[in-house]
Order: structure tokens, then C-alpha cells, then sequence
């Protein structure tokens, strides 16, 4: 690895840490603890991220990235709407559980929606959670459909409470919304294996 590569990684090592160990309080968190932390020049965070901001969503995106591949894989489910129920509990489960980090990734990627941003890589990895009895243009609808439900609910918890009456407090409440999601969602597509 060369050595800008290396002093960027343990730029993003050092700011990921932090920003677990301050729970996502991203507020909390000064370039110069970053610099600090890495070992580096605080001029170097600006070099090689523009700002602390870049540098804190870049890491916000790797953190969310660890949690997309952490899909149960290898973990066997009856039918392919068993399987993504439970991985968007997952994921419904992490935002609620990092709010922080999660509010800043989601509003992050609907400021720039792009084909490598975590919503569409979470869009990708529900995507792996069927089988072939459904078309390629109608799990990517799936997907997206229950992403962006899952993001709207999430970023506007006290209004779905209100108009929904789910508690996204409580794991229940978070388990029976996506239940409820995926069940409408899949009553629009004819499944081979449902």
C-alpha cells in the first residue's frame, strides 16, 4: 500500500472509531481528535477528504457498507419473503439502533443518489434475497419500494407514530412494520415460490 493510501486508511480507521465510540454524535467530534487519533497532520484530513464533513459521510458509508454485507447469507429460509423480511428487520433494526450514523447516511445519499450510494447497495443486497420466480425489473421495484418506506419511516419516526401507530422504539413495533411492508409489497407480485 502506498503511503498516501495508508495515511488515508488510518485517517478513516481513527474517524470510524470515533464516530462508534461517540455513539454517531457526529457533533462531538473535531478534526483535530481525528488527527489526533490517526497520528497525522490535521492539514491532512483537508488534503485528502476536502473537509471533515467528506471525510465523516465517506466513513458513515463504510460503516453502512459493513452492515449491507452482513446480510445472513449463509442463514436458510423457507421462501424468499421470509428471507427478506429478515434482513430488512436487520438493517430497520441498525438505523433505530445508530440513529446518528444513519440519519447522516440517508440524507447524505438522497442529497447525492448515486448507483454507489448505501441505499442503492442496500437495494442490492435485498436484491440477492430472491430466488428466480420473479423478474428482474420487479425485484428491483421491490427494493426500492421497501427502502425508501424503510428511510421515510425511519427519518419520520414521531409521524409514523402518529399516523401509523408503530413505537420504532420498541424492536416489536420495528418488526411488525416490515412484516406488514414486505407482506403488502409481495400481494402486488406473483411469486413461484409463495
Amino acid at each position: 500500500m502506498n503511503r498516501n493510501a495508508n495515511v488515508k486508511n488510518r485517517i478513516m480507521e481513527a474517524t470510524t472509531e470515533l464516530i462508534e465510540q461517540h455513539n454517531g454524535n457526529m457533533k462531538v467530534i473535531t478534526a483535530r481528535m481525528i488527527a489526533a487519533k490517526a497520528d497525522v497532520g490535521l492539514g491532512l484530513i483537508n488534503y485528502h477528504f476536502g473537509s471533515k464533513e467528506e471525510l465523516i459521510t465517506e466513513c458513515v458509508q463504510r460503516i453502512i457498507g459493513r452492515v449491507v454485507a452482513g446480510f445472513h447469507m449463509e442463514q436458510e429460509y423457507r421462501t424468499d419473503k421470509e428471507r427478506l423480511t429478515a434482513w430488512a428487520a436487520y438493517v430497520f433494526d441498525f438505523l433505530f439502533e445508530h440513529s446518528a450514523i444513519s440519519r447522516v447516511s440517508i440524507l447524505g445519499d438522497l442529497q447525492n443518489y448515486t448507483g454507489n450510494c448505501n441505499s442503492v447497495r442496500t437495494q442490492q443486497g435485498f436484491s440477492q434475497s430472491f430466488g428466480n420466480g420473479i423478474s428482474n425489473e420487479d425485484k428491483a421495484m421491490l427494493v426500492f419500494i421497501l427502502t425508501a418506506a424503510m428511510q421515510a419511516a425511519f427519518l419520520g419516526s414521531e409521524t409514523v407514530k402518529q399516523l401509523l401507530g408503530y413505537d420504532f422504539t420498541k424492536a416489536e413495533d420495528r418488526a411488525a412494520y416490515i412484516g406488514k411492508l414486505v407482506d403488502l409489497l409481495f400481494e402486488g407480485t406473483v411469486r413461484v415460490d409463495e
